[in-house]
């Protein structure tokens, strides 16, 4: 999973899909200009317009400008400017002629055409509605990643007294946005629309780990215990005085007020149901979040159909590995086997981070073989905090910085050790890390050529898609030839089909949390802390869960389709190199781009 501060903003803004910036108005210089000049103006205003407004976003790049700033989400202006900007960016793409532009200028103006128009239809009043009083869930709201942000671990650097003092003016602005937030719930409370139960009990148990006894152990004070050697001691005073103050006085008062909101008014109000169907307005917020997510016109009912079709496949491919290592018995004792067998647990988190680091090293050796541009940025390796271990997934991914300063970074979870299976280590840094997240991330980040809004936005479909189709490069690179290796790996594969599932019962068939957990324990070897989290996290972001088989579908079909017509000619690094080098792209307009790659390389 790709976790982003750009995740929580656009969804904490009520908008599920990026909204463009505001442009300024074309001049008569710019009108005399070529299509190719014009859209390389448009793209560039509609960006540092956007990082204005979005400052977080700009931190994440390692772009310093506004770093002392965290922006006004939630609030109607915010939303009001946002919107503006969608239509005047749509408005100046429009008067560009898109037959006159050149093939690579033509996929960006279908990426930023198709990302505009659908982040602009998050804007209708009653979408609007039915998301922006429900700011705070336990998977995307700030308080999920603020405090990594000013860990002094995570993406804002604290390498100057400037950067330290930025961070505590940010923190102002989220004790604003903390009782913001606050009162968006309590709209939602008068209106109806609320996140369930399930969902806010379990933000409640993460505040719980933000407010620890002592100032000294908040995750916020980090940043002072590890001060640069450069800083002075009377820096060191003033900024150390500065954050116990402020973390005392004003951050854990306004956290102890949003954990105590939550727990003592929202909670006991928070409707019982879980899916959005069940939710006035949900319905058709969950059907554009479907489109929004899997950048398709597939229906919930379609995507249904589909994960129960994959489910059955994967099935087979399971039984295959099952009698090939002689066991005897169902697919279901084989799973408990897997599940309850010693040889499969953890020694300790130390090991578990050790193997990790082993099949990185593995990784680099090979991964040339299907890659001719390898990222420059470095990756890091490191354990989930401990303050949301609980409710995060098996593992995620961080980006890093586009000059490599700061690594990209893969968070393993080594909480309730025993139900983390060593035999699940490959597929998932495959995933996670190299040739995943990390290189789709970072080579889209490093790629110059490309418009902003390509090298740092995309879409969930294409960025999860990726990840899961490079998980299936182990073969082809040397992985899973342990058996239990590749149960593992097809066992994360069925994961993926079954939230095709999952995700469409919950939010549009009327699944109920246990009925979730036990189709998941019923279909695959997950431990049962897993499969709660996994169902959770589904309740909690509606329709994200959606997008890693559909765009892993979508890739694979793709390169069987090259390698059928193209036949000798057919170079899976050249393949990869069209997939990964223009940005993350909508499915149709990836499919058009591999469709006119092929034809190019029949004539050639």
């Amino acid at each position: 999973m790709f976790r982003s501060a750009l995740l929580a903003v656009t969804i904490l803004a009520g908008v599920p899909a990026l909204a463009q910036s505001l442009s300024p108005a074309p001049t008569p210089a710019a009108d005399a200009a070529s299509p190719h000049a014009r859209l390389v103006a448009l793209f560039a205003a509609s960006d540092e317009a956007s990082l204005k407004r979005n400052p977080i976003q700009a931190l994440f790049r390692g772009d310093m400008r506004y770093s002392d700033q965290f922006g006004d989400f939630i609030t109607d202006g915010y939303n009001a400017r946002e919107k503006a900007a969608g239509e005047a960016d749509l408005a100046a793409l429009k008067a560009i002629p898109r037959a006159s532009l050149n093939a690579d200028d033509r996929i960006s103006y279908d990426v930023f055409k198709y990302q505009t128009e659908v982040g602009l239809r998050g804007f209708a009043p009653a979408l609007l509605a039915a998301t922006i009083v429900r700011p705070v869930d336990h998977f995307s709201g700030f308080q999920t990643f603020v405090p990594d942000l000013s860990s002094g671990e995570g993406a804002a650097p604290f390498k100057t007294v400037k950067d330290y003092d930025d961070n505590l003016h940010r923190l102002a602005e989220y004790v604003v946005y903390i009782d913001r937030a606050i009162q968006r719930m309590q709209q939602g409370l008068a209106s109806g629309v609320t996140n369930p139960r399930l969902v806010m009990v379990n933000v409640v148990g993460q505040m719980d780990a933000l407010l620890p006894p002592t100032v000294e152990a908040s995750v916020f004070y980090k940043p002072v215990t590890k001060f640069p050697d450069t800083f002075t001691a009377a820096d060191k005073t003033r900024i150390t005085a500065s954050y116990a103050a402020f973390i005392k006085d004003r951050l854990n008062p306004a956290q102890t007020r949003l954990r105590d909101f939550i727990r003592d008014v929202y909670v006991p109000k928070a409707r019982t149901t879980v899916g959005l169907g069940q939710m006035p307005g949900g319905r058709a917020l969950y059907r554009y979040l479907v489109e929004a997510t899997t950048t398709t016109t597939m229906t919930p009912e379609d995507i249904h159909a589909l994960g129960l079709r994959e489910v059955d496949r994967i099935h087979g491919e399971m039984t295959k590995v099952k009698d090939a290592v002689g066991f005897k018995g169902s697919l279901q004792d084989f799973a408990a086997f897997l599940r309850t067998d010693p040889r499969f647990a953890p020694k300790s988190a130390d090991a578990m981070r050790d193997a990790f680091f082993a099949i990185d090293k593995r990784v680099g050796a090979v991964v040339g073989k299907d890659f001719a541009t390898i990222p420059k940025s470095p990756l890091d390796i490191k354990p989930e905090p401990a303050y949301k271990e609980k409710t995060a997934a098996g593992g995620e991914y961080q980006q890093g910085t586009p000059d490599g300063s700061r690594p990209g970074t893969f968070y393993y979870n080594s909480y309730d050790l025993p139900a983390r299976y060593t035999w699940g280590y490959e597929t998932l840094f495959l995933h996670e890390g190299r040739p995943g997240h990390h290189f789709q991330i970072s080579l889209a980040q490093e790629n110059t050529a490309l418009p902003a809004f390509q090298r740092f936005g995309g879409n969930t479909a294409y960025v999860e898609g990726w990840a899961l189709y490079s998980e299936s490069l182990g073969y082809e690179l040397g992985f899973f030839t342990d058996p239990y290796q590749n149960y593992g790996h097809l066992n994360d594969e069925i994961l993926r089909a079954m939230r095709l599932v999952v995700d469409t019962g919950i939010h549009n068939e009327g699944w109920g949390r246990d009925k979730a957990i036990a189709y998941m324990l019923d279909n695959s070897a997950m431990s049962k802390t897993d499969a709660t989290a996994e169902v959770e996290r589904y309740i909690a972001i509606p329709s994200q869960a959606l997008a890693y088989k559909v765009g892993q579908l979508t890739i694979r079909r793709l390169r069987t389709k090259a390698e059928a017509e193209l036949g000798a000619k057919f170079d899976v690094r050249a393949f990869h190199e069209q997939v990964l080098m223009s940005g993350a792209l909508p499915m149709a307009v990836l499919e058009t781009k591999i469709n006119d790659w092929i034809a190019a390389m029949k004539k050639g």
